[in-house]
């Protein structure tokens, strides 16, 4: 199965540039790749475990990757001193409100402790988001679905959404994408404008870090609270 990770790289790369050319948020690479990759998968009768354990290198590369993410934070750091209190205050809060409305929406459907945990670390990257889950009886396998749906969700009409409700500041778009949407939005405010990708990578690893602290205490009070009601 020595073709899976070649295959992989060209689908990417191949679609990659294509969508430069096209340049609609709808075309998104990681989408469309995926969309491409399974019914060759199931013409070749290939399991998700060969096929996963072919690309591992990929799934070894993206912790370097989410780091590389930090570079253009250097080359703004005079303006992150100037404003470190707002945007400290901002992803705290985007952090919370992620959990809160995932958790909320979980319950309010129906749905029950377990696929609440689950679904709370929603806006992390996948790393931490298996983990919270795991700490609070979650599945970490549906946490990883939550990632990427959100991420994929945030990369493509995220840029939409902000422009809808005319928000045009780099800084505030690129952290409440970054907030929400992880390495895959961060990844598209790069695209779309540096300064952007920059306060998007920040926010990144703030969320990130707040998330890893409260949801142990985030989400135990919400469970009672929504078990008392």
């Amino acid at each position: 199965m020595i073709w899976m990770l070649p295959l992989t790289l060209c689908v990417f790369l191949v679609i990659r540039k294509i969508s430069f050319k096209i340049k609609s948020p709808l075309f998104n690479p990681l989408v469309i790749s995926v969309i491409i990759l399974i019914p060759i998968l199931l013409l070749t009768n290939t399991s998700y475990i060969q096929y996963i354990g072919n690309v591992q290198i990929i799934n070894d590369l993206l912790p370097y990757s989410v780091v590389a993410l930090a570079y253009p934070l250097y080359e703004l750091i005079p303006q992150i001193k100037a404003r470190w209190k707002s945007i400290m205050i901002i992803t705290f809060i985007a952090s919370l409100s992620s959990m809160i409305t995932g958790v909320c929406i979980v319950f309010w459907l129906g749905g029950n402790t377990e696929i609440a945990a689950s679904v709370l670390p929603k806006s992390v990257t996948t790393a931490i988001a298996v983990t919270i889950a795991n700490s609070q009886g979650g599945i970490p396998s549906i946490a990883a679905l939550c990632v990427i749906l959100v991420g994929t969700l945030g990369g493509i009409f995220g840029h939409q959404i902000l422009n809808l409700v005319k928000i045009k500041s780099a800084p505030a778009r690129g952290l409440s994408i970054g907030a929400i949407s992880h390495a895959v939005g961060t990844a598209r405010c790069i695209e779309v404008d540096y300064n952007e990708g920059a306060y998007s990578s920040l926010s990144l690893v703030l969320c990130g870090i707040m998330t890893s602290l409260t949801a142990p205490f985030l989400f135990p009070i919400m469970v009672f609270i929504f078990n008392w009601f």
